[in-house]
């Protein structure tokens, strides 16, 4: 979400590592014309299994993205049981007040209820993800370590606040 308030959703069939980046990719394809001026993306996230800073795809998949954006990226965690600081969690409230206990029996049903709600007075971008997405990839420490290499960790919290800056030799869009 940018501070312009636009939210956009992506939903699938599975939440992994890999479906998040993979919809962080989709989501930049889309408004990088309009946003192409940005350089760094500040992204605040719940430390969920798929999305911790010691998920190893995760981290992994953002490096990739990082380079193939040029973007730099500042990972932002709360910490445990702070969700109420987090302003997603306002959305996902007014998602579920649309649903309003309609029976949620296929994506398609979710995809509709999700456009019609409003967020801040505007209709979210609603877009399906499609792909496979194994469960449980991770790498070894091995196959880890030049990732970790290019991961600045902050000294007073390392595991809240992470920054990955492209690789200016492996950039490709811009």
């Amino acid at each position: 979400m940018l501070a312009t308030a636009a939210l956009t959703l992506i939903f699938g069939t599975s939440e992994t590592s890999d479906f998040w980046v993979d919809g962080l990719k989709l989501w930049w394809t889309q408004v990088r014309e309009e946003y192409g001026h940005i350089r760094r993306l500040v992204i605040y996230l719940d430390n969920g299994p798929k999305n911790s800073g010691s998920r190893t795809q995760f981290l992994k998949r953002l490096i990739e993205f990082a380079d193939w954006s040029g973007l730099a990226l500042r990972l932002v965690y709360y910490p445990p049981y702070h969700s109420k600081y987090n302003p997603i969690e306002r959305c996902w409230s007014a998602l579920e007040q649309k649903w309003g206990g309609a029976l949620l029996n296929g994506l398609k049903v979710i995809l509709q209820h999700a456009l019609r709600m409003t967020w801040k007075g505007i209709h979210p971008v609603v877009r399906r993800l499609h792909g496979h997405y194994p469960e449980g990839v991770r790498l070894t420490k091995k196959e880890m370590k030049p990732y970790e290499a290019r991961l600045q960790r902050s000294k007073t919290l390392p595991k809240y606040d992470i920054t990955i800056e492209p690789s200016p030799a492996e950039t490709q869009v811009k």
